[in-house]
């Protein structure tokens, strides 16, 4: 739905890619189940730095799914979560907001780098 052209995620910078290597983020969207928990962290592990994770729905926040002997229970509990997004499922409208306050997530972590404009380190 969010891919709909109405959304226009492009024009906001917005790209899917099937490829952890070409992202910047990760977004989780169903709850954390311990049989796709080293495939996650994998999936974490080969996004270049600097990286965000968005936990997206009521599963990914651990509302519906207590940790037991089959789920981790929420995302936070395996990756380190810089955004949530609530809401089962959440309407495209809170994705969008939630993909916009990531993105100012990633420029304060840009920021921490030591970069400046013209690209050169500080």
């Amino acid at each position: 739905m969010l891919a709909a052209p109405h959304y226009d995620l492009h024009r906001l910078g917005f790209f899917f890619t099937p490829a952890p290597r070409h992202a910047d983020l990760l977004m989780v969207t169903g709850p954390m189940i311990r049989a796709m928990g080293v495939a996650t962290r994998k999936t974490y592990e080969a996004i270049p730095g600097p990286k965000l994770v968005v936990a997206t729905g009521a599963c990914a926040l651990g509302g519906v799914y207590q940790p037991d002997a089959f789920t981790h229970g929420r995302v936070g509990d395996v990756l380190p979560v810089d955004v949530w997004i609530p809401g089962c499922p959440p309407s495209p409208l809170a994705l969008l907001q939630g993909l916009l306050v990531a993105v100012d997530r990633l420029a304060e972590k840009v920021a921490t780098l030591g970069f400046v404009a013209d690209g050169s380190a500080r």
